[in-house]
């Protein structure tokens, strides 16, 4: 796949889950952003409730922006909300073993967001982009991304003018 940032329709998605392996573990955040032509369309914040989430780290990790995200009541229901968000767009993943993991399952397009920030994927990678792009740190993963793809993608096409 080799999308056209200035034209298509694409999905930038970050999941946060329980545990690296998704037999064992299960998702309890999805932050997506729905583009075109590097127009934001839509987001979706969607948090399993923090009472069901049993580790003390974790939840605290997820006591951002409290406001902000809808809550729902399973990992189920996070998925299928997802789902029904997604339609058959392509996915622009972070690709971390526990994303591919835990989104194998979904028959959409999915390629690395690195791809087209001409970068790889490593553990520093958004302080990085942060440095890179000059971005303000924030908790929005997605939204350190989309400002990185907004940057490269009209840097690119000053370089073409």
């Amino acid at each position: 796949m080799n999308l056209d940032m200035k034209k298509d329709e694409y999905i930038i998605v970050e999941i946060i889950p329980t545990h690296s392996n998704s037999k064992v573990g299960e998702i309890v955040q999805i932050s997506a952003l729905k583009i075109k032509g590097l127009k934001l369309l839509q987001r979706f914040d969607y948090r399993l409730n923090l009472d069901l989430i049993k580790n003390a780290d974790l939840k605290n990790m997820l006591s951002y922006d409290k406001d902000n995200f809808k809550y729902v009541k399973s990992s189920k229901s996070l998925l299928d909300a997802f789902k029904k968000f997604i339609e058959d767009i392509p996915l622009l993943i972070i690709d971390n073993s526990y994303t591919k993991d835990y989104l194998e399952d979904i028959t959409n397009t999915k390629e690395s967001i690195f791809k087209y920030l001409n970068l790889e994927f490593r553990e520093d990678i958004f302080d990085i982009l942060r440095n890179k792009y000059h971005l303000e740190p924030t908790n929005h993963l997605v939204d350190l991304l989309y400002e990185s793809l907004l940057f490269e993608t009209n840097t690119n096409l000053d370089e073409k003018n």
